[in-house]
């Protein structure tokens, strides 16, 4: 099992900082995503903002989240 989300910060371009329970941070790009059914919403920079780290994963407040496992996989390392 991957490493889950203990906290994300949302950056500029739509990109997200995400710090995992065994202490790797990373950056996960958005973008990809953003034209894709319930994710097109997230294009709103207030809306995109929003997000938590939610049960090891994130949420955004209309309800749109990622599985764990992408989040760790996707990102990229930020050293």
């Amino acid at each position: 099992m991957n490493p889950r989300v203990k906290n994300v910060k949302p950056k500029d371009n739509y990109k997200l900082i995400l710090t995992f329970t065994n202490g790797e941070v990373k950056i996960f790009d958005v973008k990809p995503y953003l034209g894709i059914g319930i994710f097109k919403e997230l294009i709103d920079v207030n809306l995109f903002n929003s997000v938590k780290p939610f049960l090891g994963s994130i949420q955004w407040q209309n309800g749109q989240d990622l599985c764990p496992d992408t989040l760790y996989m996707e990102s990229k390392s930020t050293s």
